[in-house]
């Protein structure tokens, strides 16, 4: 099951090289390889985010070693996504991709976004656990929330500027839930933990 959860996250990858080689990313390659690496940093990003709810509520414990992977394959394909805007964009012009975060929000947005995938991913080997201790160790992986949020006002504010905040729907009902399944969670256990009335 690893080994093909690897070949899956890399299946889209594998596609880009290919149409690259075969030259079939259409008219705009450029576009085609932002748009697509940053669609699926979203799409890992939130797969990473179920694992929790669907260890919690399902019971699929066996789901929990699936976490680390799919959260570094999310930063590999913002990075690829970080890449595309900086060098497909903006020539690698350190001074023209400054002001254009500076100029379009929506750019700083998902900058902000990748900026924080670097501390989880800096963070994810199993030795960062016993060196930031596991209190402190998951404070910083919540940090996984706000990059959510980040990420996805990224996408809605990039597709509403050209007429399709309708794509964006699924992923905020998607995240939405998630977020709610989490809350419940807590609730529930805080229910549980509650002496019994006298």
């Amino acid at each position: 099951m690893r080994a093909l959860l690897h070949l899956a996250c890399l299946l889209p990858l594998a596609g880009w090289i290919w149409g690259i080689w075969q030259d079939r990313l259409g008219a705009n390659p450029a576009e085609a390889l932002l748009h697509g690496t940053g669609l699926w940093t979203l799409r890992l990003l939130c797969l990473t985010l179920a694992i929790t709810p669907l260890r919690q509520w399902a019971g699929l414990t066996g789901l929990a070693g699936w976490r680390r992977p799919l959260g570094l394959y999310t930063f590999f394909y913002a990075l690829l996504h970080f890449l595309a805007y900086a060098w497909l964009d903006m020539g690698l012009d350190a001074a023209a991709l400054w002001q254009d975060l500076g100029q379009r929000p929506f750019a700083l947005l998902g900058f902000l976004a990748f900026l924080g995938l670097l501390p989880l991913a800096a963070t994810s080997w199993p030795g960062a656990v016993r060196r930031l201790g596991a209190a402190r160790w998951q404070s910083l992986h919540r940090l996984v929330h706000a990059v959510a949020l980040l990420g996805l006002l990224h996408f809605v504010w990039m597709r509403a500027a050209k007429n399709r905040a309708d794509e964006v729907l699924v992923y905020a009902l998607l995240l939405a839930g998630l977020a709610l399944a989490r809350w419940a969670w807590r609730r529930r256990r805080k229910s549980r933990a509650l002496p019994a009335p006298p």
